[in-house]
């Protein structure tokens, strides 16, 4: 035809020489993004991998092991009771013409607190004595005519034995009357006595229930005033029925001394003496009751007051101490972690004897002079590099322990433990 005819190339093998050069490309652009972020990098991945492998330090707190003697004391809740408590009440019916107290005085013994109306007792009195003067000469010309019926009996048997019998009679019955006049005298004594309201107690003055003018009765309800003796005073508290044996040896040993402290178990308030344990346990609660006796001189202890008790069972001597806090407790008992001289951790078993306040008496397991973790240990495991920001002694937040001046833990911190 004059004319070459144009070869057509297969629609195949062209698309797949297309998706050749795509895949081309994309492995260009691949390769040049590694190498611009190798670039980037420096090429250096040293000092990447040595701050990788560098063991950070753990930050703790430390204390050093010490040994001093420890108090072992025992904690309760308590309630102030007043050692005695007196309703004044009249004991006559009569108007009230005399107060001779003030609200809130401290009063002794003896001392004339009211009067009741003293003038209808005393016209009693007066018609008793007036009685008995009469009786008593009844009796006397009685017994006169009793020794001349005798006379004249045994004389001139003028008189009969009866008429004497009948004379022995009524001198007999005379003598009755004139003792009835004499009691009587006695009982209006007394009544103009009791007119006269004196405390049976020395102690505090409540509130003036009564006011002058008022009429009162023996048989009324009310009291005129209370009175509550606050020196000495005592304390009623409860401890766990597994302590009173610990408690009941210990008292036969000596006196134990028991501290009473404010609500907030931060202020004393007195220190007094274990009095007795009761003669039986609560079932309800499972605690024994306890009697404590104070001078409380400052008056710092009211009646129904509740107060937290300590009481002093002994001082453990030379007992190893450290803070309550670097114990920690695992499924194979106690355990705290030493800071060895390296500045790396270690762990170690010890038994607690009890804890009180901030600090635990080991009873085995660490040695005077070792220093514990005390803050940080979840971080820590044995061998793990450390960092002490800083070091207190077990006792840093409390004075050193005395028997006579040592706060302790709340409820049931003195409980040994195992």
């Amino acid at each position: 035809m004059g004319r070459e005819a144009v070869k057509q190339e297969p629609v195949g093998s062209s698309l797949r020489r297309h998706r050749g050069f795509l895949y081309f490309r994309q492995a260009g652009a691949v390769i040049l993004l590694l190498c611009l972020g190798w670039l980037g990098c420096g090429g250096d991945p040293k000092p990447s991998s040595a701050r990788a492998n560098t063991t950070q330090a753990v930050p703790v707190s430390v204390s050093t092991v010490e040994r001093h003697d420890m108090p072992y004391y025992l904690t309760g809740l308590g309630s102030v009771s007043a050692f005695y408590t007196v309703n004044i009440k009249s004991r006559v019916d009569g108007e009230l013409v005399t107060v001779n107290f003030k609200e809130g005085q401290f009063v002794n013994k003896g001392e004339l607190l009211a009067v009741i109306d003293p003038r209808p007792y005393q016209v009693v009195l007066d018609q008793s004595q007036a009685a008995l003067f009469r009786d008593q000469a009844l009796l006397r010309d009685a017994k006169l005519n009793l020794d001349r019926f005798k006379n004249l009996l045994h004389v001139s048997g003028a008189m009969s034995q009866q008429q004497v019998d009948t004379q022995a009679s009524l001198v007999d019955q005379l003598d009755g009357t004139v003792r009835n006049d004499q009691a009587t005298i006695e009982n209006a004594k007394l009544n103009l006595v009791y007119c006269h309201i004196t405390s049976p107690i020395s102690g505090r003055v409540g509130l003036r229930l009564v006011d002058p003018g008022n009429m009162v009765h023996a048989t009324d309800t009310n009291a005129l005033l209370v009175i509550t003796q606050l020196q000495p005073i005592a304390v009623l508290f409860t401890l766990p029925e597994d302590s009173l044996p610990t408690v009941s040896q210990h008292m036969v040993k000596g006196t134990l001394e028991v501290d009473a402290y404010s609500r907030d178990d931060q202020t004393k308030l007195d220190t007094g003496k274990l009095e007795t344990i009761d003669n039986q346990i609560d079932q309800t609660t499972g605690t024994g009751k306890l009697k404590a006796v104070f001078d409380n001189k400052g008056n710092a202890l009211w009646p129904n007051q509740f107060v937290n008790i300590r009481l002093l069972l002994e001082v453990r001597k030379d007992s190893t101490v450290i803070p309550a806090a670097a114990i920690q407790r695992g499924p194979q008992g106690t355990y705290v972690f030493i800071a060895k001289p390296d500045n790396t951790a270690d762990i170690r078993p010890v038994t607690v004897a009890f804890t009180q306040d901030n600090l635990a008496n080991i009873a085995s397991g660490l040695s005077p002079s070792e220093v514990v973790v005390t803050d940080g240990q979840d971080k820590l495991q044995a061998g793990s590099k450390i960092e002490v920001r800083q070091s207190k002694p077990p006792g840093n937040s409390q004075p050193q322990p005395t028997p006579s001046n040592t706060p302790s833990g709340k409820q049931g911190s003195g409980t040994p433990t195992s």
